[in-house]
C-alpha cells in the first residue's frame, strides 16, 4: 500500500537512557500495529535516537532491542543509530544557513529569562521559554552557542501562521510557532544535534510516511512541520497515541520512576504487550493468545478498525 506515491512505512525511535518502560512499549506497539495494518509491503523500522550522547547510556540500545525482540516486535531492517548520520544534519543545517533560515545565538537559558522578564512575560513551570529573537540580527560580541531556525521569519514568508495539520487520533491541530515557542535551536554548540532537526532528517530519508507516537510529543509537530517545508520535506502523516501516566498524573517516565518492562520469560513478555494493548484501548482476544507473535496478529484487525478505519 502507498500514500501518493509512497510506499507506507513507520517507525519506533527510541532514546537509549534506559530500559523499555510501560510507556515506551505502548508507543513501539502503536507503530509496529499501525504499519502492520497497511498490509505486508509496509515497513517497521526501529531508530536508536542516541543523538544527545550526554543523556544516553552504553549498552543500552541493545537491552533495548533484545527487549523488543522478546515481545516479537521485529523490525523489517537493521536499525539505524542517530550517531552514525551526523553528515545529514550537517548538510540540512547547512542548507537553512545557505538560505538564511538559521542563525548563531549566544542566549544563555539565564538571558532569555531576564529578556522575557524585562518584555512583561513570565514563564510557566513546564512551558516553552519562548525565544525574544534577542540574537536574530547578530551576537553583539557574544560567543555563539547554538543554532537557531528562523521560525518567525520562514512560517510569515511561507504563510504557515499557524501551522495546521490534522492528528489520526487528536483531530484538526495548530500552533503558532512563532508565538508560541519563537525560533527553536537546531544544534547547540558544543556538538549534539537536537530532537527537532534530527527527527525531521531521518524520517525524509528513511521515508517514513505515518510517525505514531506518544500524545506527548504532539506539541512538536508544528516545529518538525516548519522544518519538513523550509527543507522540502514531504509531511508525514501523525498519529499520536495515548501515553501511560504514573500515580502522579503525569507521563510516565524514566525521569519519574518507571520500571524496565519485564521480557524475561516468553509469559512475562506476553502479560507486558497484553497491559500496552489495554491502554491502547484493543479489545481482549475471545481466545487468550499464548505468544507474542498470536497476540501481535490478533490485534492488527482492531488496531485497523479504532486508528485507520477504511475511507
Amino acid at each position: 500500500m502507498s500514500i501518493a506515491g509512497r510506499s507506507i512505512a513507520g517507525r519506533f525511535a527510541p532514546s537509549p537512557t534506559g530500559p523499555l518502560h510501560r510507556g515506551s512499549l505502548v508507543a513501539a506497539l502503536a507503530s509496529w500495529l499501525d504499519v502492520r495494518s497497511h498490509g505486508p509491503e509496509a515497513r517497521w523500522l526501529v531508530r536508536i535516537e542516541d543523538a544527545d550522547t550526554e543523556r544516553c547510556l552504553p549498552g543500552m540500545s541493545e537491552v533495548i532491542l533484545a527487549q523488543l525482540a522478546a515481545c516479537a516486535l521485529i523490525p523489517d531492517e537493521a536499525p539505524v543509530w542517530q550517531t552514525q548520520r551526523t553528515g545529514f544534519y550537517e548538510r540540512a543545517l547547512e542548507q537553512l544557513q545557505s538560505r538564511q533560515l538559521a542563525y548563531p545565538c549566544g542566549c544563555t537559558r539565564k538571558d532569555i529569562d531576564e529578556a522575557l522578564a524585562r518584555a512583561g512575560v513570565s514563564h510557566a513551570r513546564h512551558a516553552e521559554r519562548v525565544y525574544p529573537g534577542t540574537c536574530r540580527h547578530g551576537l553583539n560580541g557574544k560567543p555563539a552557542r547554538a543554532w537557531r531556525f528562523a521560525a518567525e521569519k520562514f512560517a510569515a514568508a511561507s504563510g504557515l501562521t499557524p501551522v495546521r495539520w490534522t492528528d489520526r487520533r487528536l483531530g484538526p491541530q495548530s500552533q503558532d510557532v512563532a508565538r508560541d515557542v519563537g525560533d527553536f535551536v537546531l544544534r547547540r554548540a558544543d556538538g549534539p544535534w537536537t530532537y527537532q532537526l534530527a527527527v525531521v532528517v531521518d524520517d525524509a530519508l528513511q521515508g517514513i510516511t505515518d510517525v505514531v507516537r506518544g500524545e506527548d510529543l504532539a506539541d512538536n509537530t508544528a516545529r518538525q512541520i516548519l522544518l519538513q517545508r523550509a527543507l522540502g520535506f514531504d509531511t508525514p502523516r501523525y498519529l499520536h497515541a495515548p501515553v501511560v501516566l504514573a500515580p502522579d498524573g503525569q507521563k510516565l517516565s524514566k525521569q519519574n520512576g518507571a520500571t524496565p518492562i519485564d521480557t524475561s520469560t516468553p509469559a512475562a513478555a506476553l502479560r507486558e504487550l497484553e497491559a500496552a494493548a489495554r491502554v491502547l484501548g484493543l479489545p481482549a482476544a475471545a481466545t487468550p493468545a499464548t505468544n507474542a507473535s498470536d497476540a501481535l496478529t490478533a490485534w492488527v484487525a482492531p488496531w485497523r478498525d479504532l486508528y485507520n478505519p477504511a475511507p
